[in-house]
């Protein structure tokens, strides 16, 4: 269920259902985004251009945004982008429009969908390929956990060490 925050220039949106808990907004806008704080997002305690990076870095797509000030509304890809991480998710970009079990339809421009086919929360991810031993290849991409993730049970794959082996 997605909530939404409400600033002067921008308006966030968050769904905790889509949320893969990376942790960009945590780590590139700490005076927007704080766990232990309610809300936990308030979108005036930075500019709103910041504000829009930041949370057009979220893979998930949990995060969005809609400007109020006139500014520039996030630009997806045509088509879109679908990028295979290896031992795990596939991270879409662009126009995606996602029909759930209900029937209803989505319309994001950003996912992370399962492809360990282990989830509970299908098409999304929720990273249940980090409990499991799911291999597949696709790019290397650096996470830093934040302190919402989960640990993984065994090492992953990361740019220093490709392999996901110790």
């Amino acid at each position: 269920m997605r909530k939404t925050y409400r600033g002067k220039d921008i308006e966030v949106s968050f769904d905790v259902a889509v949320c893969t808990h990376i942790g960009e907004c945590l780590r590139r806008s700490p005076q927007v985004f704080q766990l232990r704080r309610r809300p936990w997002i308030m979108p005036d305690a930075a500019d709103a251009d910041e504000l829009a990076r930041v949370i057009e870095r979220c893979p998930s797509g949990a995060l969005q945004y809609r400007r109020l000030d006139g500014g520039l509304e996030e630009q997806t890809p045509e088509p879109p982008r679908i990028t295979p991480i290896r031992n795990g998710p596939l991270l879409v970009r662009g126009h995606i429009e996602v029909r759930h079990e209900d029937g209803s339809v989505e319309t994001l421009p950003r996912a992370s969908l399962c492809r360990c086919g282990l989830s509970q929360n299908k098409p999304f991810c929720d990273n249940s390929h980090l409990r499991s031993s799911f291999r597949a290849p696709g790019e290397v991409i650096h996470i830093e956990l934040s302190p919402v993730r989960e640990q993984p049970e065994w090492p992953m794959a990361t740019a220093d060490d490709p392999r996901g082996d110790a």
